[in-house]
């Protein structure tokens, strides 16, 4: 039977993997499991998938070389999250070994969050509740409503024009900034623009781009500058898009009324700690796409992309097929047989 290490610490294997894929998993292989509350070392990690066939890997697992080169038996490393930025594909290729991604199941859940962290920095709502609680009440002040109000959504990909289409029903203007052409922009309240017309123009900053070497601190001190005096800024993309000393230095100087942030700089894609504590900042850690739906979504990709190489086919999500072949000896493959 097919043996498969899953790379999840024990601690996040339930919030993030589930007892359905688990379940799903088991059905069609043989599993071990991470038994440490922790990210293992490389060196824990080869140990540990010794005569494995498949490594099913959590969102932090990097892939380095010496991974692919210690485990001669592996034929998979399948990434149950969509970033495969940590993981060394040339060297995984040059092993044979197939390298897959989950497709994002957690559009729904992200653009969600981001619409709570608006609402809630708009109207104070989070600031009101603790201040009660604490016993001293703040004195009122003027909320933002959203309808009326304009959000810049950077990077117009799936969780963009979702979010894009809730905006517009809250009766939002939503201007979006992205390299390729925008479908439906010029209807109705979607504008395609630049994207200094879109920090000098919105309410609500959003950040979605991708994170790669042109996006890196893309939002530095020159483009909170550019954003309107009192406007919000919000990152539910990646943590390296964003000069945190720069947002900081935002927020200090009252130019902007606060952000929402549930990536970052820290480990794990997690809010640095200094910027967490600023009190016009919303940090949560980085649980914008943890929903149920979300997490089963990749989880359950990830044991289909397992199934699929199981009978001899090359699943979705497949980056590197051209260069992969020791999955085509494992018995029940066309090219065993």
């Amino acid at each position: 039977m097919t043996r498969v290490f899953v790379s999840h610490p024990s601690d996040k294997l339930a919030p993030y993997f589930g007892p359905r894929a688990t379940e799903a998993l088991q059905a069609i292989a043989e599993v071990r499991f991470n038994p440490e509350p922790r990210e293992l070392s490389i060196e824990a990690l080869i140990e540990a998938a010794q005569g494995c066939d498949a490594l099913i890997a959590y969102r932090q697992t990097p892939g380095p070389e010496r991974l692919f080169r210690a485990l001669p038996q592996l034929a998979a490393f399948l990434r149950c999250a969509v970033d495969i930025r940590t993981v060394d594909v040339e060297a995984a290729s040059a092993h044979g070994v197939l390298v897959t991604q989950a497709s994002p199941g957690y559009v729904a859940a992200v653009a969600e969050w981001i619409l709570a962290v608006m609402t809630d920095l708009g109207r104070g709502i989070g600031r009101y509740a603790r201040a009660y609680q604490d016993g001293r009440p703040l004195a009122p002040f003027m909320g933002r409503q959203l309808r009326g109000s304009t959000l810049g959504v950077i990077g117009y990909g799936q969780i963009g024009q979702y979010l894009g289409e809730l905006a517009l029903a809250f009766g939002m203007r939503v201007l979006a900034s992205d390299p390729q052409p925008i479908e439906g922009a010029g209807r109705a309240g979607l504008q395609q623009v630049a994207l200094p017309a879109l920090l000098s123009q919105s309410d609500f900053v959003v950040c979605l781009a991708p994170a790669n070497a042109a996006t890196e601190r893309l939002m530095d001190a020159a483009a909170f500058a550019a954003m309107q005096r009192g406007a919000f800024f919000v990152n539910a993309a990646r943590g390296e898009l964003v000069d945190d000393e720069a947002l900081l230095a935002a927020l200090e100087s009252g130019h902007l009324a606060g952000c929402a942030i549930d990536v970052g700089r820290a480990p794990d894609q997690m809010p640095d700690p200094a910027l967490a504590r600023h009190p016009q900042v919303i940090a949560t850690p980085h649980i914008g796409g943890l929903t149920l739906p979300a997490i089963e979504h990749q989880a359950l990709e990830t044991v289909a992309q397992l199934h699929a190489l199981l009978r001899g086919e090359l699943p979705e999500g497949a980056v590197n097929a051209a260069h992969a072949d020791r999955w085509r000896r494992w018995p029940g493959t066309g090219a065993a047989r």
